[in-house]
């Protein structure tokens, strides 16, 4: 895994956005298209304000949702399609991008969504790490054995909490306590993973992701074995490394 530290949320999100962007530039020069996985959440704003402005011929590009809750309406101000939409879609010419909908019968939705994805190898993985060290929402102890591309999961009071606390919802009981996911045997399918994870709150998390044992009880401590896992911090979230 390598690491790559900012002195800032925004210089941290420029540093992922660029770096990905050249991997996507690479993989349409290298056979035509490039596939790509966008995750959503506060820490990708700054991301993804730099990845539109990116010199990448979008129309050769395919995307993929990461999660998004379960019977989530689409005007929802927490509903990740919304967030994509508005962020990244309305901003660039897509070729195409493969929503997960939160409205449809879940397990059906899985399956036509594995069935897509398997066509489409990824090149280039946007990913962040949740404060309770989850990947997508795929929440401790994860599942990291299923070899289903997309599952639906419950999630914990920590991941739900997080939600409201980045002012997502205003109780917890509004958060809701499903979701369809990517797994995370498909996460790490992609060639190249850029994870960007900004904010103090994080520095936990990312403390036991690159020094508590590879476990399920710390789902992003699987990065660690991925042979091109590149991490961006900032300040807040490295403070609790030694160097």
């Amino acid at each position: 895994m390598k690491i790559i530290k900012s002195n800032s949320k925004k210089e941290l999100g420029k540093k992922a956005a660029m770096t990905g962007a050249e991997f996507i530039r690479k993989a349409v020069q290298a056979k035509g298209t490039a596939n790509i996985i966008l995750a959503t959440g506060t820490s990708q704003f700054d991301m993804f304000d730099e990845l539109i402005n990116q010199n990448i011929d979008w129309q050769k590009v395919t995307a993929f949702h990461l999660d998004e809750y379960i019977g989530m309406p689409l005007t929802h101000h927490a509903c990740f399609q919304k967030y994509l939409k508005e962020r990244f879609t309305d901003k660039v010419s897509i070729g195409k991008f493969y929503f997960i909908s939160g409205n449809a019968e879940p397990q059906a939705e899985c399956k036509r969504l594995d069935q897509i994805i398997s066509m489409h190898p990824i090149d280039v993985a946007f990913i962040g790490i949740g404060e309770n060290a989850h990947l997508a929402f795929n929440d401790p102890p994860a599942d990291f054995e299923t070899e289903e591309a997309f599952i639906v999961v419950n999630l914990d009071d920590g991941s739900r909490r997080q939600q409201m606390n980045e002012g997502w919802f205003q109780t917890m009981e509004d958060v809701p306590d499903q979701a369809i996911t990517m797994s995370i045997k498909q996460i790490m399918k992609s060639k190249v993973i850029i994870c960007s994870v900004p904010d103090f709150r994080k520095a936990e998390a990312v403390y036991n992701t690159l020094n508590a044992e590879i476990s399920n009880n710390y789902p992003a401590t699987i990065l660690r074995t991925h042979p091109n896992t590149i991490l961006f911090l900032d300040k807040g979230s490295s403070s609790k490394l030694l160097n």
